[in-house]
């Protein structure tokens, strides 16, 4: 199974040259994690789908906030399975 999870660009890192990997800090809910935004045209603030920490696709806020929610139930629901 391929999960893609929403999350907002915070910080773009730069090399300092031309490089086709390109690296930034995204938001997961609260949880950040350096992604791989390569295959995206992304600006800070921007929401990403990303998947084994490559940013796939980039979608509007209003869709991200809604995704984010639904992961965040998820999440509560399997804690309080445990």
């Amino acid at each position: 199974m391929c999960l893609g999870i929403p999350a907002k660009v915070v910080e773009i890192r730069s090399s300092g040259e031309e490089s086709v990997r390109r690296k930034a800090k995204a938001d997961f809910g609260g949880v950040a994690r350096e992604i791989d935004i390569s295959l995206v045209d992304v600006n800070i603030g921007d929401y990403v789908i990303v998947h084994a920490g490559f940013a796939i696709e980039t979608i509007d806020e209003a869709e991200a906030l809604e995704a984010i929610k639904l992961w965040q139930e998820l999440i509560e629901k399997y804690e309080d399975l445990g």
